[in-house]
C-alpha cells in the first residue's frame, strides 16, 4: 500500500507534472536519483525546473504501483548509462584505444583516453567514461566473461 499521496505524469507534450497532496500543480518536473549507481532503487526526488526539490522518494516500495512505473519511466527518459556486458576487444593494451563492447543497449565502441577514466566504485563495480563524456557502467565484474575480465585486468 502506498504511503505517499501525490499524483505523479506526463502531460501531452511529454513534460512531467506534480500534484502534492494539498493540491498544488508543479510543472516540467524531474525525477532524479540520488544514487543511481550505489543504490538505484532508493533516494529519487522531484525537482522544479529551477532544482528546487518537491519531493523525496525514500524507496519505491512507498510508491502505489502505478505512481512508480511513472517514476521508473521518467527517470529512464533522463538517464543514460548503458551497462558493459562484454569487452569483445581492444585496439591497444594502453590508453588512449578503443573498446569494441556489448552493452544492455546494443553493440558499439567507445574511445578512453586514460586510465584514469575508469573508476572503481567497489570490488564489482566499474564506471568508464568515454571521450564523449558518456559513461558506461559494468555491474559486476566477477559476471563478466574471462575474456573480458582479462581484458580489464590490463587496465585497472
Amino acid at each position: 500500500m502506498s504511503t505517499l499521496n501525490f499524483e505523479f505524469d506526463c502531460d501531452a507534450a511529454g513534460h512531467w507534472f506534480y500534484v502534492s497532496d494539498q493540491g498544488v500543480r508543479h510543472e516540467q518536473v524531474i525525477a532524479v536519483r540520488a544514487f543511481p549507481v550505489a543504490a538505484p532503487d532508493e533516494g529519487v526526488a522531484l525537482v522544479d525546473a529551477e532544482g528546487h526539490e518537491l519531493l523525496w522518494i525514500a524507496a519505491f516500495g512507498d510508491l502505489s504501483a502505478a505512481l512508480r512505473a511513472n517514476v521508473l519511466r521518467a527517470l529512464t527518459q533522463r538517464e543514460f548509462m548503458p551497462r558493459i556486458l562484454k569487452l569483445r576487444g581492444v585496439s591497444s593494451l594502453v590508453a588512449p584505444c578503443t573498446w569494441d563492447i556489448e552493452t544492455d543497449r546494443g553493440d558499439t565502441s567507445l574511445h578512453l583516453k586514460g586510465e584514469e577514466d575508469i573508476r572503481r566504485l567497489s570490488a564489482t563495480v566499474l564506471l568508464v567514461t568515454d571521450s564523449h563524456g558518456v559513461q558506461f557502467l559494468i555491474r559486476d565484474l566477477a559476471q563478466m566473461d574471462r575474456h573480458s575480465r582479462k581484458l580489464l585486468d590490463r587496465f585497472l
